[in-house]
């Protein structure tokens, strides 16, 4: 069966292991793939340079974007995804350390979908990953035509 992707923007790498070790003691539903900065987030969506081949790097069903990259960060890529809405329809949901609310809204201004603040416990980011799986994955339907 063929998995979705969930591609991670993030670049502590103590991050990026803990919800690797939460998606697979879930059942595993996602195949993550990671990027660490910005910049490789935007040439990832776009297919370009390293990430043109698409059987190696698979169109995401799903993206977690911490706001705290290098490069460019997280509200710059949001930025982007707005002026290239027509080609990128899937969900973004912000990832990040930050509970401040001018975080918050300014995420959600510039098109987050969703904005969760990244669980310290194990398994409250396992019960975060499982709700990831079921929202965006099982009950959420897809607009199946390009925005217009």
């Amino acid at each position: 069966m063929k998995k979705n992707v969930l591609l991670v923007a993030e670049d502590d790498l103590s991050d990026v292991m803990l919800l690797e070790r939460a998606i697979h003691r879930t059942g595993g539903e996602f195949q993550m793939v990671r990027v660490a900065n910005g910049e490789e987030l935007i040439d990832y969506l776009k297919g370009a340079g390293t990430f043109c081949d698409r059987i190696l790097y698979p169109e995401p069903q799903l993206v977690l974007l911490d706001l705290k990259l290098p490069r460019k960060d997280g509200f710059a890529v949001l930025k982007w995804r707005q002026s290239h809405v027509d080609g990128f329809r899937f969900p973004v949901v912000v990832f990040s350390s930050s509970s401040l609310p001018v975080d918050i809204e300014r995420a959600y201004r510039l098109g987050a979908n969703s904005y969760v603040v990244k669980p310290s416990a194990p398994e409250r980011l396992e019960a975060m990953v499982r709700a990831l799986q079921a929202w965006w994955m099982a009950l959420n339907v897809r607009a199946s035509v390009p925005f217009a």
